[in-house]
């Protein structure tokens, strides 16, 4: 009954989504707004918890994490020096467990796809991420002397085409242009190893990345593909090629400000915020990847692209803002909060996921964690906040 539940709780949610109230008004214009209220409080809930520690996590220590766009040229370029400077690092992950790793960015995508049947349509989902960004946060600061915080990407900013938001925009400061164009292509239709089936329309793109930081004399992708054709060894194998962007507009429709504040503001326990924001293909989380394209579209091997990051910081955004929008008392609830179970759609079936339950992120990037460690972004190894 409660699944029955939840599903009825989700459509609704999609339906009010494609509602057009009568009237002459933006509805995304004002739930962008009304994003940005949220948003002030979320901030103004963190800060007010944080001005009363003098230990562990508190105003003066808290790392404030930046959108994009709002991040100044040396910012940018600090970030993709570093993500550079990672990728020439030697790789830590045994040839024998992966033999297509090169790097130690490798080793970050590598841990990726052997977690990702574990971590995905289940009840880790959010917290598996949250700490795979993390660390691989801390390897940018630790190992490549990188100096700012890991900067999300709000989709919602010109959620109407992907193709005009400025970190795609190929300058030496975004994170590499959309792929060249490839005409007269069909669908593309694909099964991953998960099962899932992809049927996608073309985008403005297809090929490779051709201006900016990540164009192939400057970026290698080693892993995948890991959706047919696959690539050597079922995608493990070395693969080297370059990075493929395919930006699609037409999943903006899944991006727009007001999929974030239905979140925000309907969904009143984990089991809804959860699933909304991992439904596959309509989902904030699904549609990030979908409208991105090229390698992106692999979920085992999508970390190869840069902008993994930023995207799934900003699923983190969604989750903590969501943690923290009802005040200091309710964020105590909420980051408690437990839902689903360990397995993907809990298939096969698998107990519920407690605070207790291990979170593996593969020891090649780090040890495995108990879930309870992983639910507030101000709390145990966690000390940030989204600007």
């Amino acid at each position: 009954m409660k699944s029955i539940v939840l599903i009825v709780s989700i459509l609704s949610l999609f339906n009010l989504l494609d509602a057009h109230p009568a009237g002459g008004h933006d509805p995304e214009l004002t739930a962008a707004k009304r994003a940005k209220e949220l948003h002030r409080k979320y901030v103004k809930t963190v800060e007010g918890i944080l001005k009363h520690r003098r230990t562990g996590c508190t105003l003066k220590t808290v790392r404030r994490r930046k959108e994009w766009n709002s991040l100044t040229k040396p910012e940018k370029l600090d970030y993709i020096n570093s993500v550079h400077c990672l990728a020439k690092l030697p790789y830590q992950t045994p040839l024998s467990l992966v033999p297509g790793v090169r790097n130690r960015y490798d080793d970050f995508t590598a841990s990726h796809a052997l977690r990702t049947p574990f971590v995905h349509q289940n009840g880790i989902f959010l917290a598996y991420h949250r700490h795979y960004n993390h660390l691989f946060e801390t390897a940018l600061r630790t190992e490549c002397n990188f100096k700012g915080t890991l900067p999300y990407w709000d989709w919602t900013i010109g959620w109407q085409d992907v193709n005009k938001n400025p970190i795609f925009d190929g300058s030496p400061t975004s994170l590499g242009s959309n792929g060249v164009f490839i005409p007269n292509r069909t669908h593309f239709i694909s099964v991953n190893p998960l099962g899932k089936v992809l049927d996608r329309s073309p985008g403005t793109g297809g090929g490779c990345v051709y201006s900016g930081p990540f164009t192939p004399d400057k970026w290698i992708i080693h892993l995948g593909p890991f959706t047919d054709p696959k690539g050597p060894n079922d995608g493990w194998g070395y693969n080297p090629r370059c990075l493929d962007r395919d930006l699609l507009k037409d999943f903006g429709t899944y991006t727009r400000p007001s999929n974030i504040t239905h979140v925000l503001d309907n969904c009143q326990d984990l089991a809804c915020a959860s699933s909304y924001i991992q439904e596959s293909g309509n989902g904030v989380h699904s549609a990030g990847h979908i409208q991105t394209g090229g390698i992106m579209l692999d979920v085992f091997a999508s970390p190869s692209d840069p902008v993994f990051w930023p995207h799934h910081a900003m699923v983190d955004k969604i989750w903590t803002m969501w943690q923290f929008i009802g005040g200091a008392e309710e964020y105590v609830g909420r980051t408690r909060e437990v839902w689903g179970t360990a397995t993907r759609y809990n298939i096969p079936p698998s107990p519920n996921v407690t605070l207790d339950s291990p979170v593996d992120v593969g020891g090649i990037i780090g040890p495995t964690r108990r879930l309870e460690e992983l639910v507030s972004t101000i709390d145990n190894d966690y000390c940030y906040i989204y600007e």
